[in-house]
């Protein structure tokens, strides 16, 4: 069924900036659907991309509109270090690459094949020393939700360090650092003290991820990383995803991120 919704806003708004604040897709994509002839207000097709929706009038996607939304590939890559995960300098090899026909988990049933066309960005980076989770999408709304400024998102790391780990550090770690002039928020860290896990392990759980963000931290408590493994973003597991492998992100883990 098309997607419909009033709008009741007191004041005129750009279509493309009201369905990215509603969720439905990003900016640039309600601009390809408008151009497309894909979005009408009041039943007459949107043929403006600066078109303003005014108090009152109902905006309708097609189905077929609805449907590209839908169909917007995500997936799941269990980097391995010394991988990029974009942008890669000389010699350097960058996630997309790991994403071969060969390098599929799982039933690749309904998996389109992924040739130059496909466009599909980190969501949320690690570094070339750290391994572990890596989301690569061409959803605007999903990449927004994990990654966006308002995204309350929890991403979950075993940090292996060297050094030694006291309350008095944990405690600043948890909640008494500042990065670049600007206090960090808190974050739960604890030491993993568990059977099979290895001396000085601390599970970091963050709601933000500045640049090279738990490196930098443990530096400033005089802790250095010898590896980092993100496990989790948000309900998002890395689960039992072989080391260089990927998998499409289901539709039921998209929505557990949307829903927060």
């Amino acid at each position: 069924m098309a997607w419909t919704r009033r709008y009741d806003d007191a004041e005129p708004q750009r279509v493309n900036r009201w369905l990215a604040q509603s969720g439905v897709c990003s900016r640039r994509e309600a601009e390809a659907l408008i151009a497309r002839g894909l979005i009408s207000i009041d039943g007459e097709p949107v043929a403006d991309l600066g078109r303003k929706i005014a108090p009152g009038q109902t905006l309708t996607l097609a189905d077929d509109a609805q449907a590209h939304l839908d169909g917007q590939l995500t997936i799941l890559i269990h980097k391995p270090v010394g991988v990029v995960s974009a942008q890669p300098e000389a010699r350097q090899i960058p996630a997309i690459r790991l994403a071969t026909p060969d390098a599929l988990w799982g039933d690749g049933a309904g998996v389109p094949a992924l040739d130059a066309k496909t466009r599909l960005a980190p969501v949320g980076r690690l570094d070339l020393d750290s391994r572990g989770l890596l989301i690569l999408s061409e959803d605007g709304v999903l990449t927004k939700a994990v990654i966006g400024p308002e995204s309350d998102l929890e991403k979950e790391y075993l940090v292996q360090v060297e050094g030694a780990i006291t309350e008095k550090k944990l405690g600043r770690l948890r909640h008494g650092l500042e990065l670049d002039g600007r206090k960090l928020k808190p974050a739960k860290v604890a030491l993993v003290e568990e059977e099979g896990v290895e001396p000085g392990v601390l599970r970091f759980i963050l709601k933000e991820g500045r640049n090279r963000q738990i490196r930098r931290m443990c530096e400033a408590v005089d802790l250095r990383v010898i590896d980092l493994f993100r496990l989790r973003i948000g309900p998002v597991r890395l689960g039992d995803l072989p080391e260089g492998r990927w998998r499409p992100m289901t539709a039921a883990e998209r929505a557990a991120i949307l829903q927060g």
